[in-house]
């Protein structure tokens, strides 16, 4: 991976873990569990759903790295794309199935634990690998193919998607007390 680009995706993975640690910091267990609505996802459901999709995908990319480079992808202007539209929380898209949340971590410190040990795998991977991670892509269910340096950059702005999802619930007017009030 170009220089360039490690400190660029390092940089995006390590904000947006800071920014998700800064989300959830204080919430008391109430807090943590609140829906919204029926169908709505609390903020523990954002925190475990991140944690899945982290390690499904960075095991996606070193499966894809055992892989022959390829001759062709058809990834170009992806970055952008990635950078621009999935922290937005305009258009609402449906997980699909195997990432939905499920209390998969029913301890708050433990489903913590599990997210800071994925990105820190995440981030060490992205500081130390020498591959050409844009040789090879697979697919996104939305997005199409995207190279291994671009789904790098998806989960760091996945990550901020759903500390702004985790805000929405905050903010909700049901929310219960406010933030910090309670101990956890």
């Amino acid at each position: 991976m170009e220089q360039q680009n490690r400190e660029r995706v390092l940089q995006y993975l390590m904000e947006s873990h800071n920014t998700l640690r800064q989300a959830v910091a204080g919430l008391s267990a109430e807090q943590r569990s609140f829906r919204p609505a029926a169908g709505r996802w609390s903020v523990a459901d954002c925190v475990e759903h991140l944690t899945v999709v982290e390690n499904f995908t960075l095991k996606r990319i070193q499966n894809a790295l055992e892989q022959p480079p390829a001759d062709h992808l058809d990834t170009n202007g992806k970055d952008q794309v990635i950078l621009d539209n999935v922290p937005g929380r305009a258009r609402r898209v449906q997980a699909p199935e195997v990432v939905i949340p499920t209390g998969r971590w029913p301890d708050w410190n433990e489903l913590l634990r599990q997210f800071e040990v994925t990105r820190q795998r995440t981030i060490d991977f992205a500081r130390e690998t020498q591959v050409d991670l844009r040789s090879r892509a697979f697919p996104h269910p939305f997005l199409g193919p995207l190279d291994c340096y671009q789904w790098l950059l998806f989960l760091a702005m996945h990550c901020e998607r759903h500390v702004r999802q985790m805000e929405e619930v905050k903010s909700d007017a049901g929310f219960p007390g406010k933030v910090g009030s309670a101990i956890a």
